[in-house]
């Protein structure tokens, strides 16, 4: 139904800033929302922030707010995450995910239902 691919991570120094980027494509007509989740190994996974696709409404991690911003273009079927004040407990594989069923802004993974492949961000202290 819906294909994400994740893009952008990388090398970052601590304090820097980086944004991720979330390509979506198929039905996006069906999206209700738009999640960014990490996991470190050995860790489970964690969610970061949430935008609903229609609304725009948002939700964020204790953990990231402040220094993390979530947006989406409807237009262009993107979603993407722009990350500040890196620190080294960022450092995790980035997924993209979304959410064709709840009704409001999911913080759960098993309440979304297409993930991308992740992308690697590592931030060295």
């Amino acid at each position: 139904q819906v294909q994400l691919v994740e893009s952008g991570g990388g090398l970052v120094q601590a304090g820097g800033s980086l944004r991720l980027s979330c390509a979506a494509s198929g039905t996006i007509f069906s999206i209700n929302a738009m999640g960014w989740f990490r996991q470190a190994p050995g860790k489970e996974r964690e969610f970061v922030s949430a935008v609903k696709w229609r609304g725009g409404s948002t939700l964020y991690a204790d953990s990231v707010k402040g220094r993390f911003a979530i947006s989406r273009d409807n237009a262009k079927n993107t979603v993407n995450l722009q990350m500040n004040s890196l620190k080294a407990e960022d450092t995790a594989v980035y997924f993209c995910a979304a959410d064709f069923a709840f009704s409001g802004l999911p913080r759960i993974p098993s309440q979304y239902e297409e993930w991308g492949q992740g992308t690697q961000v590592t931030v060295s202290s």
